[in-house]
């Protein structure tokens, strides 16, 4: 599902605009959708032809479909789907039903939406943690109700004596008491702790813990044994499709649908989008955003501008640093990235096979986690500690085709790949990247097919993407899928530093709006809709 918006010069409109969105992501088209609702005139301008940013589909090989970047959906919040009224526009989520870990031994678990037929997969492996998992479940699922409090308001900063961030701060400590001390104690224990000493405090087998940890370090550059990565995994616990908790899902015609679909919200209330539009600059004058310059010297005025783009992209980048105090650049500056993902997509001639579980069976609709276990993933975390990309990686892969067959031609098939490790920074410096490409695919590769023995000759196509080519195509710095490290230093009110963490910053009438505000990374929506009514309620616009 390639769309491809208007380009600048096409029937461009006047000026000036109310705002001006750098970035065609879906936060930033969901944030110029609540502008444009609001009854603001608003311009989208998008760097590349498609509009998506990270969260994207393309037709990279003909007749096949990738999900480039980003390739499951569930964070996106429901109530920005009921607001924009996205399913109007094209909004279809198709829901995962499994998770399936192969395992090294030639064995293999899944976990089914059904809880009775995971308990007993589970069992097979210990009894105990088949009793413990629902409670487990009910627990984690307690805790992220209390955590979606947060992320779907404005994070209240603690050091602020406004009144209403008083009474926000208050009504946080009121429902964390209102918790009940066990899940008090645990929740704190979740904010210290790693993945899987969280995870030991519950499960006892190898091989149930390895696939759950992984959660923990999606966006981080740390191993499941580095303390904080617990909260990361309640992070990617709160999924919710159709109302239905904890859920994982495929977007029809690729994740680029939901890109598109609040696109077309976005124009049906009058913003204006498009394409091939390179911002070289934010135009500054007098200590506020007064506009945009793009690449080829072409000026356009606005009342304010919002800035999907990452703050190393958006400070020391497109405003600059004489219009910045040196605190703030310092701040920006120790602002980690640290990108540790790539991405391998594959076309394929027939469906991967896998050894463990023979067969097209359900267990290939959902996603496949290789996680056999935590001594592995540490395996992993350790080369990329000194500078090399993992020759054995975690792997989270996903077979869209086979639930939406609008993604590849009859009979044949699509694979994406999500990598970890894959650091932005190897011993050779980022800018080795290029010549170790091909062999990062290969070891990905070469990992899955030791698990899927028919992969390596089905394979028609495959696009590589290392946290290199993720800063050089998509402008993410150093290749962080999040924009920024889900790290607990840079959550919440300090994200992405304290003091600015409410979608302002220090230039007047310039705001933010990407994955790198509260409340983070993700195909979440939130940061872009937070950034849009926060701005709508300082009536600055």
């Amino acid at each position: 599902m390639t769309e491809v918006a208007p380009t600048l010069k096409d029937n461009f409109p006047s000026g000036p605009f109310d705002a001006v969105v750098v970035g065609g992501g879906h936060n930033g088209l969901v944030c110029a959708a609540y502008l444009a609702r609001a009854g603001r005139r608003v311009l989208v301008l998008e760097r590349r032809r498609v509009l998506g940013g990270a969260a994207v589909s393309e037709e990279v090989y003909p007749g096949f479909t990738y999900s480039v970047c980003s390739y499951v959906v569930s964070l996106f919040r429901p109530h920005i789907i009921r607001e924009l009224d996205l399913a109007r526009h094209g909004y279809r989520v198709i829901p995962l039903d499994c998770t399936f870990s192969p395992l090294e031994n030639g064995d293999s678990l899944a976990r089914w939406g059904d809880p009775a037929r995971t308990r007993r997969e589970i069992a097979r492996f210990s009894p105990k943690d088949a009793e413990v998992a629902p409670q487990f479940g009910l627990a984690m699922t307690k805790m992220a109700a209390f955590i979606k409090n947060i992320i779907d308001h404005p994070a209240p900063d603690p050091a602020s004596f406004d009144p209403g961030q008083l009474k926000a701060l208050w009504g946080l400590a009121k429902d964390f008491r209102e918790m009940g001390p066990d899940l008090m104690y645990l929740h704190n224990k979740l904010l210290t702790m790693s993945a899987v000493d969280f995870l030991d405090m519950w499960f006892e087998s190898d091989q149930l813990k390895g696939p759950m940890s992984v959660s923990g370090i999606i966006g981080t550059f740390l191993g499941v044994r580095s303390p904080g990565t617990a909260y990361v995994l309640l992070h990617h616990y709160m999924g919710d499709i159709d109302g239905a908790f904890r859920s994982w899902g495929l977007s029809k015609g690729g994740t680029g649908g939901v890109s598109l679909a609040v696109a077309r919200a976005a124009r049906s209330f009058g913003a204006e989008i498009r394409t091939g539009a390179p911002v070289a600059r934010i135009l500054v004058s007098h200590g506020r955003a007064s506009g945009v310059a793009l690449e080829d010297g072409w000026e356009i005025k606005a009342k304010t501008v919002v800035s999907a783009c990452d703050p190393r992209l958006t400070f020391l980048g497109l405003v600059g640093r004489e219009h910045l105090e040196e605190e703030f650049i310092e701040r920006i500056k120790r602002y980690k990235f640290r990108g540790s993902s790539g991405k391998v997509n594959l076309a394929l001639d027939r469906v991967p096979e896998f050894s463990a579980r023979p067969g097209l069976g359900e267990h290939l609709r959902g996603d496949i986690t290789i996680a056999p276990g935590v001594d592995y993933l540490e395996r992993a975390y350790d080369q990329a500690k000194y500078g090399e990309f993992s020759r054995r990686p975690f792997l989270d892969v996903v077979i869209p085709s086979l639930t939406d067959p609008t993604v590849a031609p009859p009979g044949k098939h699509v694979v994406s790949i999500f990598v970890q490790y894959a650091p932005y920074w190897l011993k050779e410096g980022p800018d080795s990247w290029p010549r170790k490409r091909e062999a990062f695919g290969d070891a990905v590769i070469d990992t899955l097919a030791e698990y899927s023995p028919n992969l390596k000759d089905s394979i028609l196509h495959r696009q590589v993407l290392t946290p290199w080519d993720l800063e050089q195509e998509f402008g993410l710095s150093e290749g962080n899928i999040f924009q920024g490290e889900l790290s607990l230093e840079q959550l919440f009110f300090l994200r992405p530093v304290a003091g600015w963490a409410r979608y302002r910053t220090p230039v007047k009438d310039l705001w933010m709006c990407g994955s790198c505000t509260h409340p983070g990374g993700g195909v979440m929506g939130s940061p872009g809709e937070l950034a849009a009514k926060t701005l709508l309620r300082s009536r600055s616009l």
